[in-house]
C-alpha cells in the first residue's frame, strides 16, 4: 500500500516486504514494489518514491503501454540527456512544456501576502552573469530596438528593498538568447545589477520579442507530435534576490503580445503584463538624446519575507 499522504513527509506507509519478489504481476507486483520502497532514508523520501510508483503502475496498466512504446520513452529521455549541456538544458524545457514547471511553483510559491508572482526558470539562466550598474544597457549589441526598463523593488509592507540583486537575461529581437550563438564570445542581453537605497532599478535592453523555443530537440519533437504551438509571449526573465526576501524568479510581459494566451510553457500570469511604450526621437525619461525611436517600459516587484507561507 502507498502512503497515506504523498506530500506529507509524516504520513506513515503500510507497505511491509514481501516475502518474495518471484512470480508478480499486476497488483501484486506493485504492491512489492511499494514495499521494497518502504525504510527509505527519511519519510519524505518514502513518500514520494512510493507515491511515484503508484502513478507510475496505474498510468502503464491504464494506457496498456507496449513494450515499444516503453523503449521510445526511454529513447525520448535519453535523448534529452544527450542534449542538454550547459548552455542548454532540455530537461527543464520539457518540465516546462508539460506544465510540471508551472505546478511546482504554483505548490511551492503561492501568492498568498501580494508579492509578485513566480513564473518559469527556464533553460537560458547563466550563473556569473555581467555585472552593470543601475542604468546601463545591459543589450551589449543585441540586435532590437531599444529598451528602458525600470521600476522599484519594495517588500509586501511597501518599503524600499535597497540593494536588491537582480539578474536580468532575454532573447534578442531574432528569438536567440546569448547563448544559443556558437560564435559570440562574451554574454549580451543578460546581466546583473543592484537597486539603488530607494530601490529603484533601471537598465537600458532591446524590447523584447515572441520567440519559438528550441525545437531542434526531442522537446520540440514532441511538440509536433502533439500538434502544439512552440511560441512563447514577448518577455524579460528576472530573478531577485535579497537578505531576509524569498528570492522571486519571475517574467514581466509586454502587454500587447498575441502568444499571451497560448504559452508553450503555461508561464503567463495577467499580474507580470505591462506596456512598452514606443515613443519617437527624443530624451528618454534618463536624460538621454535618443536619436532613434524607443520603448520604455515600468514594472515594480515585490519580494515575500523569507518566513511567509
Amino acid at each position: 500500500m502507498p502512503p497515506t499522504d504523498p506530500v506529507n513527509p509524516t504520513s506513515p506507509t503500510q507497505s511491509t516486504e514481501p516475502e518474495s519478489t518471484r512470480n508478480l504481476s499486476g497488483a501484486a507486483l506493485t504492491d512489492a514494489v511499494l514495499a521494497s520502497f518502504a525504510h527509505g532514508d527519511s519519510p519524505r523520501f518514502t513518500a514520494i518514491a512510493q507515491s511515484l510508483i503508484q502513478h507510475l503502475h496505474a498510468f502503464l496498466v491504464e494506457t496498456r503501454l507496449t513494450e515499444e512504446e516503453w523503449a521510445a520513452a526511454i529513447t525520448f529521455l535519453t535523448r534529452v540527456g544527450h542534449i542538454t549541456t550547459e548552455q542548454r538544458q532540455e530537461f527543464i524545457l520539457l518540465s516546462d512544456v508539460l506544465g510540471a514547471s508551472m505546478q511546482v511553483i504554483g505548490t511551492t510559491y503561492p501568492c498568498v501576502n501580494g508579492e509578485t508572482e513566480s513564473t518559469v526558470f527556464g533553460p537560458f539562466f547563466v550563473a556569473e552573469s555581467p555585472h552593470f550598474a543601475n542604468g546601463d544597457d545591459i543589450a551589449r549589441g543585441a540586435p532590437g530596438e531599444a529598451c528602458h526598463m525600470w521600476g522599484v523593488v519594495r517588500s509586501v509592507e511597501g518599503e524600499p528593498i535597497a540593494g536588491a540583486r537582480l539578474e536580468i537575461w532575454q532573447a534578442d529581437e531574432d528569438g536567440f538568447y546569448d547563448v544559443q550563438y556558437a560564435d559570440l564570445a562574451a554574454a549580451r542581453g543578460r546581466g546583473h545589477l543592484f537597486a539603488d537605497d530607494d530601490g529603484r532599478y533601471a537598465f537600458w535592453t532591446i524590447r523584447p520579442a515572441a520567440y519559438p523555443i528550441p525545437s531542434d530537440g526531442p522537446v520540440g519533437d514532441l511538440l509536433k507530435a502533439a500538434r502544439r504551438s512552440p511560441m512563447r509571449p514577448a518577455h524579460v526573465h528576472f530573478k531577485i534576490t535579497a537578505p531576509g526576501y524569498r528570492p522571486l524568479i519571475t517574467h514581466v510581459f509586454a502587454q500587447d503580445d498575441p502568444y499571451l494566451d497560448t504559452d508553450a510553457v503555461f508561464g503567463v500570469k495577467s499580474s507580470l503584463i505591462t506596456p512598452f511604450e514606443r515613443h519617437e526621437p527624443g530624451v528618454a525619461p534618463d536624460g538621454r538624446q535618443m536619436a532613434t525611436s524607443f520603448y520604455t517600459a515600468r514594472y515594480d516587484f515585490t519580494l515575500a519575507p523569507t518566513d511567509a507561507a
